[in-house]
């Protein structure tokens, strides 16, 4: 499989870049500033590495000319103002449509997950200094929602900078009880590729806790 990696310096990024290329897949991995992943070994294991700008069609086209599928990992800044999570899932879901490519997950937030009859976002004791975040990400959510593609989104709360040990729990639409409200960067960029492979979760939303 050949996967096209948004966001790929991330936290999470890392751990999917290198855990695609030890399966044995194509990864052309997509930011802004590429260099902490142009490494030699890697390279000569599949990686393609692309500096470009999620508002860009012309960048995002580019990169997903040797795709199978997309792995969206965007982030922005942590006031949302930038709409860089928003605006760059458009792009790529626009240049994905007219490429005719149509698998995506996405990364998004448990606030966008249901609780009862409204989403964790607008229950009173969502934080009121992550509204903004998942108010992007729900525009997220929406963007996909109204596409032609098979999409997943997976909504963790905190992702911890650990590799993780593959033993986490899912759901779909919500929280997966019980939930402790953080998932490892290597066990969200795991669920993310085996999900890749199974298809359990399309045109759904996905909340995971270790």
């Amino acid at each position: 499989m050949h996967i096209t990696v948004f966001g790929a310096t991330s936290i999470t990024g890392k751990q999917l870049v290198l855990q695609a290329l030890a399966k044995g897949w194509q990864v052309t991995a997509f930011d802004r500033d590429v260099r902490s992943l142009i490494d030699k070994d890697l390279r000569t294991q599949g990686l393609h590495a692309i500096k470009g700008y999620v508002f860009d069609s012309g960048n995002i086209a580019e990169a997903l000319q040797q795709a199978d599928a997309v792995v969206s990992l965007i982030g922005g800044g942590l006031d949302a103002t930038d709409h860089s999570r928003s605006l760059g899932t458009r792009t790529i879901i626009q240049q994905m449509e007219k490429k005719g490519l149509q698998r995506i997950i996405a990364l998004g937030n448990y606030g966008v997950l249901d609780a009862g009859d409204r989403y964790i976002l607008d229950t009173p004791d969502y934080p009121v200094a992550l509204h903004n975040v998942a108010q992007e990400y729900l525009l997220v959510y929406q963007f996909l929602a109204s596409s032609s593609l098979n999409w997943t989104l997976v909504c963790p709360a905190k992702i911890l900078d650990e590799n993780g040990n593959r033993q986490y729990r899912t759901a779909a639409a919500e929280s997966p009880v019980p939930d402790n409200g953080e998932i490892t960067a290597g066990d969200l960029a795991d669920f993310i590729l085996n999900e890749l492979s199974k298809e359990q979760f399309l045109r759904q939303r996905v909340g995971i806790s270790r």
